[in-house]
This record gives C-alpha cells, structure tokens and sequence, in this order.
C-alpha cells in the first residue's frame, strides 16, 4: 500500500492540513470508524434528555465524559502517525468537548451546560494521549495486520 492511501488530505479554512496515517491495510475502513465515533459522541450530547437511558447512579455522566473522550483521543493516537497530529487532534477533541457544553445550553431544552463535563472531557483526551506513551500505540495496527491473516492475506513486511 502506498504511502498516499495512508494519508488523510483535508482543507480546512483554505489551510490545506495532512495527517498522515499510521501503517494500516484498511486505513479508510479504520478511519470511517473513528468519524463515526466522533459523530456519535456528537449525536448523543446534543440529544434531548429525554431520549437518553436514566443514569444508573450519581455522577456517572462524568465516567461517560471520560471514558467516551479517552476512547476518542486514544483511538487517534492509534491511526494518526504523527505525535504533532496527535496534539492537534486533543486540541480539537478539546475544543468539540467544549464547543459541545456550549451547544448543550443554546439549542438544547432539556440539556445544560456544565463545565465539569468539559473538564472530564479534558481529563479523557489526556488520557487517551497517554497511551502513544506505552505498547498500546500500536494495537489498531497489530488488530488490523491479524484481520488481514484470518483473511487469507499474508502478512505485510
């Protein structure tokens, strides 16, 4: 696989920004993934109240926070190559989290912002950022190259 496929090109505000992807044999499939989990992070906090399973005790909406942002930021640092990228993606997991609270008390009626949820957001991208600090780093990669064995494909030097 060439190193172009392995490479996401986007434009954003007529800034033209790549960010290289790690070696993958479906680095489109890995990719759309992450997109939707972002878009589901999306989806669910601006969802009204209501439509939203009751908590099963106290504070476990800051455990979801965490665990939902560390899962993101985690899972980038596990596709995106670069450790310049990974910092630009926290900032922007960053920067949704908040944007999202914002969102949450302007066009919601049954959600409000809450600055405890931004900083567990916060918490999680940290910790998510963490892991390309241990062997985890590369477990979308050792996932992947095992998918394409029990495909019938060989390996990849």
């Amino acid at each position: 696989m060439s190193r172009f496929r392995n490479t996401l090109r986007a434009t954003t505000s007529g800034c033209g920004m790549s960010l290289p992807l790690r070696t993958l044999r479906r680095p489109r499939l890995w990719l759309g993934i992450w997109i939707t989990l972002v878009l589901a992070v999306v989806c669910a906090s601006l969802m009204p109240a209501s439509d939203l399973p009751p908590p099963p005790f106290r504070g476990v909406d800051k455990l979801e926070h965490l665990l939902g942002y560390a899962a993101l930021s985690g899972y980038a640092v596990m596709l995106f190559a670069n450790a310049r990228d990974h910092m630009r993606i926290a900032l922007l997991l960053v920067a949704l989290g908040v944007s999202l609270e914002f969102a949450q008390a302007m066009l919601t009626a049954s959600r409000q912002a809450d600055a405890l949820d931004a900083m567990f957001n916060t918490l999680g991208v940290a910790i998510g950022l963490a892991i390309g600090r241990t062997r985890l780093v590369r477990a979308l990669q050792w996932f992947d190259a095992r998918l394409a064995g029990r495909a019938g494909v060989s390996p990849r030097k």
